[in-house]
């Protein structure tokens, strides 16, 4: 069974429950005060089961579902049984792994409060990049096909470039943490990825 399906339905259900019970989202929502000062490590986990609302929900599933189903199809390809157990490690740890900025910034701040799958989901989409480089995908708001390469780099300079403004409650310090995970992570599992990685786009200019 789809690890990505399982992944997408438990945190939708989660979600639409958090949704309507604010008592459960706060329970549920990334606090680094809590995590430092009372020890609640488990909200680095929980935190992306819940959204804000739902079109950030509808978002992050969405991009998931599609993107994820292909990435783990293509790591059992390359893995063999492992595929599916390797992806499981790359969503928790980008879910993990993006909480880390916020943490160091605003662990002792009560009032600092982070909810959403975006880490993870950042994770899951540099992963697909990093696969399938050439693969087209499109932007939110502009909807033309470009290679995933090409992506992945606007993406890390759009996610840079709002994190320094740091205007809006999205965390985009979480998203580019994510994203730098999901490649990583596939890297160090197996180096010989990065070299076919750039085989691929390198060969897009032949």
């Amino acid at each position: 069974m789809s690890v990505t399906l399982i992944i997408v339905v438990l945190t939708v259900i989660v979600s639409i429950m958090a949704i309507n019970d604010n008592d459960l989202k706060y329970k549920l929502t990334f606090s680094p005060y809590s995590v430092k000062h009372h020890n609640r490590w488990w909200l680095v986990f929980t935190h992306g089961l819940i959204h804000a609302d739902y079109a950030h929900l509808s978002m992050n599933m969405f991009t998931l579902y599609f993107l994820g189903q292909g990435l783990e199809g293509k790591m059992i390809d390359l893995f063999g049984i492992k595929g599916q157990f390797y992806y499981v490690l790359l969503y928790l740890g980008g879910l993990v792994f993006a909480t880390i900025p916020s943490f160091y910034k605003h662990s002792d701040n009560p009032g600092y409060l982070s909810l959403g799958a975006s880490g993870a989901v950042s994770s899951v989409v540099f992963g697909f990049i990093l696969l399938l480089p050439l693969t087209p995908l499109m932007m939110m708001f502009i909807p033309i096909p470009i290679p995933g390469y090409i992506f992945g780099i606007g993406f890390l300079v759009f996610e840079s470039y709002a994190n320094r403004k740091a205007r809006t409650n999205i965390a985009h310090d979480a998203h580019l943490a994510g994203a730098v995970f999901g490649a990583l992570f596939l890297i160090v599992i197996d180096p010989s990825i990065l070299v076919d990685f750039f085989h691929k786009v390198s060969s897009a200019f032949r």
